[in-house]
């Protein structure tokens, strides 16, 4: 481990060196990789340079206690010891966690898509709770939510939703939601008190920037339509809808909540590129077996992942075995503590990876 952190420590110099290059400045794109760089390793640099300062120290007072020292400084020494002992193990855990390699798209905004799934119109209604949960928790986080495409049901809720949440990091955390969701309470139209179990799909997709996916115009098709739904201000009077076919891929993206077309295709590309680069994504994991086992269930999206259980109050989370009491709660956006367990699990997992 020090090796690779002497390694890291000499690369940070050199590039704290280019990044003051008159010549690198002026290539802007460069410039733009290497301070990025240098930023992504500028924490394991100055934990590693505090560890190696305490690392220093403990081992002087080491040696001081070989010598001939009075019974009061060697009890000083002892406590000065003792205390930079644990220091130094701590540091050690800490560096070992910053070693972890990153996710690329850890602080990427990212685009959710809730579908409902099993259960008819309560499985709808679900989805509807899932989007407002997911919302809320933006909320509390200071992001931002913006609405990309809706497929509305009759009685309330959602046949599908997609939405964009923006926020520095907003992968990081929400990466591990995509997967199955499990519902089990009594519908409002149920007389008899039968508890139904209904289910939603969440997908969770960090946006695609454009130097991450780049789409051939001749691979695409648009098409406009008139809008269909629940009507509105000039919801059916204009072709403002938008429909994008990848040919390539089959892929199709229709979007219709703005009333100008312009507005509905931006959020149709988006949308069609954050799937892309997933695509792409989950192409290489499969490819990495050994990555894709260490995850918390980040893959697969056909993976039962939580229950929400109304009659007993309680969330489930089958991944990582953990229960929390307060459903309304965590329904109202309370997630952290679910959301803090599966980031440390997914961490100790990948601890087993760092040498």
């Amino acid at each position: 481990m020090i090796e690779k952190l002497s390694f890291i420590e000499n690369k940070y110099k050199e590039l704290s060196q280019k990044i003051i290059d008159p010549e690198i400045i002026n290539q802007t794109d460069e410039w733009q990789k290497l301070a990025k760089e240098h930023a992504e390793i500028e924490p394991i640099v100055f934990k590693y340079r505090e560890y190696t300062k305490a690392q220093k120290i403990l081992e002087e007072d080491r040696e001081m206690m070989k010598g001939k020292i009075d019974d009061e400084m060697r009890e000083l020494l002892k406590d000065e010891i003792a205390e930079l002992e644990e220091t130094t193990a701590k540091l050690e855990e800490e560096l070992k966690i910053l070693l972890i390699p990153k996710d690329p798209n850890d602080e990427k905004n990212v685009i959710v898509e809730i579908r409902a799934g099993a259960g008819g119109d309560e499985a709808g209604l679900f989805a509807g709770d899932l989007f407002r949960m997911y919302t809320m928790y933006a909320e509390r986080q200071g992001w931002k939510v913006e609405l990309m495409s809706t497929n509305e049901q009759g009685v309330g809720g959602f046949k599908e939703v997609i939405f964009m949440i923006k926020g520095k990091g907003a992968y990081s955390r929400l990466k591990y939601e995509s997967g199955v969701h499990r519902v089990q309470r009594v519908p409002t139209t149920e007389s008899s008190g039968r508890i139904h179990t209904s289910t939603a799909t969440v997908a969770v997709l960090p946006e695609a920037e454009d130097i991450d996916i780049e789409i051939n115009p001749n691979d695409i098709r648009i098409d406009v339509f008139r809008s269909s739904g629940n009507g509105g201000q000039s919801v059916n009077t204009t072709d403002s809808a938008v429909r994008i076919t990848h040919i390539p891929t089959g892929m199709v993206v229709s979007c219709q909540d703005e009333k100008s077309q312009h507005k509905n295709r931006d959020k149709a590309m988006k949308i069609l590129k954050t799937r892309l680069y997933d695509k792409l994504l989950s192409e290489q994991h499969d490819e990495i077996a050994e990555e894709r086992r260490s995850q918390v269930g980040t893959g697969d999206r056909s993976e039962r992942i939580r229950t929400y259980n109304f009659p007993q109050g309680r969330v489930t989370d089958h991944r990582i075995n953990k229960t929390v009491h307060q459903l309304e709660k965590f329904l109202d956006g309370d997630m952290d503590e679910i959301i803090d367990a599966l980031i440390t699990t997914d961490q100790a997992e990948k601890l087993k990876l760092v040498g």
